[in-house]
């Protein structure tokens, strides 16, 4: 009976609710009914949704100081969060490849880190005081310093589950920071710089590196694909370059500057210069080309090293030439032969006496050496110190021991691998790849380069009179032609008959 009794009692509820509901649809406008659906949607969220923490990163501090956090996030969703959006900001420097998108205000983008979600607002709120980033869980305008200067600014809200605060503040914030450092690497405008000569500096302050340096744009093509040397020697470069960037952690554990020095010697012509080039490109540092024949003093090659900025490379090409830093173990050569001739010659110091009474000073071996590993060394992290030189027997020990030049490269005459690559830098596919002819020629071409000495930028000048698939097959012919004639002078040099 009381079964009967709660099964009639339900219907007449379901009864009266139908009832009700269609009283409801007659008399109650459309519009009400769609704001009591939407009342009841969010109370219902309410009720059962997680709680939320909120991040706000105003664009500048009270004083003005641009925000990097701000600039950072913006980068990053400009470039990893807004591919799908229907409204964007584009901005395109000048000289700058691409424009780069940013979130409009009052627009919201969604990222995902690690499994967990989060929700960026682009807004206006009230200036900050003294922060620059407030932490809290209700709205974004009840947080941040409590002074206010009167003056709306641009923020982002980050909006993330309260259970999340851990992954989002302690690995999700440096996240984007290196992700956007990255960003900005990739996009910059890369220099070259020089020292500037009889610029003596002295005076600190934010415009030296400007007074001691001129930059100039940085666009030279090569790359590890396109340098005409041996594979195994090259991918270990490119390797220990890569295994370098990563170990900063590494360095600082050993109680070691993060640097590292390389020496490129060999025969001119061997692609030294190419590398160098490769090297910056690779790792998307500047240059700074350093001669040392126009500093003065040992303190002024202080202050050029310690103007340097990070991820640089700081070149010092044919420093035989530059120095007296011939090996200081070696019995000097006789006044009256030639090699001691040219040995006086270059011993001289440099910078040149510039006129009576001048007495300017010249750079010691001890100023370069501490130049390269000493105190000051140390003073700029990330960097690639690079000496080159066609003569690396007359370079003293103390200058190449490890801890200076860490790694020492020989490049060496064009052999059968830095002639293909060669080949396919100036010719193209032609040179050399699903051929029978040309791989026949180079094949020929391969085997006369065991016997003759050619530099690279001997054989890439015979290349460079092609123009075309049609003038592969001569120039490569030509190549041979060359080997060919070299040999003959030199087989009649080793006989005499010349």
């Amino acid at each position: 009976m009381k079964t009967a009794l709660s099964w009639s009692n339900l219907g007449s509820l379901v009864a009266t609710a139908m009832v009700v509901r269609t009283a409801v649809r007659d008399i109650v406008p459309p519009e009400a009914l769609g704001a009591l659906r939407a009342l009841s949607a969010r109370a219902v969220a309410a009720l059962f949704a997680q709680p939320t923490d909120t991040i706000v990163v105003h664009e500048t501090d009270a004083n003005g100081v641009p925000n990097e956090l701000y600039d950072a996030a913006q980068l990053y969703l400009g470039a990893r969060c807004l591919a799908a959006a229907h409204v964007l900001h584009l901005h395109k420097a000048h000289a700058a490849p691409d424009p780069v998108a940013s979130l409009p205000d009052d627009h919201t983008a969604h990222d995902t880190f690690r499994g967990v979600r989060v929700a960026w607002t682009s807004q206006r709120a009230e200036a900050v005081g003294t922060y620059t980033a407030s932490f809290g869980g209700g709205p974004a305008r009840r947080y941040g310093p409590p002074v206010s200067v009167g003056r709306q600014q641009r923020c982002l809200v980050l909006r993330f589950p309260r259970r999340d605060r851990d992954a989002v503040r302690g690995a999700y914030i440096p996240h984007v920071l290196e992700a956007a450092a990255a960003l900005r690497r990739s996009m910059r405008e890369r220099k070259l710089y020089t020292n500037n000569p009889g610029y003596c500096g002295g005076g600190g302050g934010p415009d030296e590196h400007q007074m001691l340096w001129s930059a100039h744009p940085f666009a030279h093509p090569s790359t590890f694909d396109t340098l005409a040397v041996d594979p195994a020697l090259r991918d270990a470069i490119r390797a220990d370059l890569l295994r370098f960037v990563r170990r900063r952690e590494h360095y600082a554990r050993a109680g070691r500057a993060w640097k590292r020095g390389y020496l490129l010697h060999g025969p001119p012509g061997t692609g030294k210069t190419s590398l160098i080039a490769a090297i910056a490109n690779l790792l998307e540092f500047d240059i700074y080309d350093l001669e040392l024949t126009t500093v003065g003093s040992n303190s002024d090659l202080r202050r050029l090293l310690a103007s340097t900025r990070p991820k640089s490379l700081i070149v010092v090409e044919d420093i035989d030439c530059s120095l007296s830093l011939f090996d200081r173990t070696r019995t000097p050569s006789s006044p009256t032969t030639d090699e001691g001739a040219e040995q006086e010659d270059n011993m001289v110091s440099f910078p040149p006496t510039m006129g009576p009474g001048m007495n300017r000073k010249k750079i010691s071996l001890s100023g370069v050496l501490n130049f390269v590993d000493g105190l000051w060394s140390s003073c700029v992290g990330e960097r690639l110190v690079v000496f080159t030189t066609n003569h690396v027997d007359r370079l003293d020990p103390a200058l190449l021991r490890p801890g200076r030049m860490d790694r020492k490269v020989e490049l060496g005459y064009c052999k059968g691998p830095a002639l293909r690559v060669l080949a396919k830098n100036y010719l193209g596919d032609c040179g050399g790849i699903g051929d029978d002819d040309h791989e026949a020629v180079l094949g020929e071409a391969e085997r006369l380069l065991e016997e003759v000495q050619m530099t690279p930028a001997d054989v890439a000048e015979v290349f460079m009179g092609c123009d075309g698939d049609d003038g592969a097959h001569a120039a490569l012919q030509k190549l041979v032609d060359h080997l060919n004639s070299k040999r003959i002078v030199q087989i009649c040099a080793g006989s005499g008959n010349v």
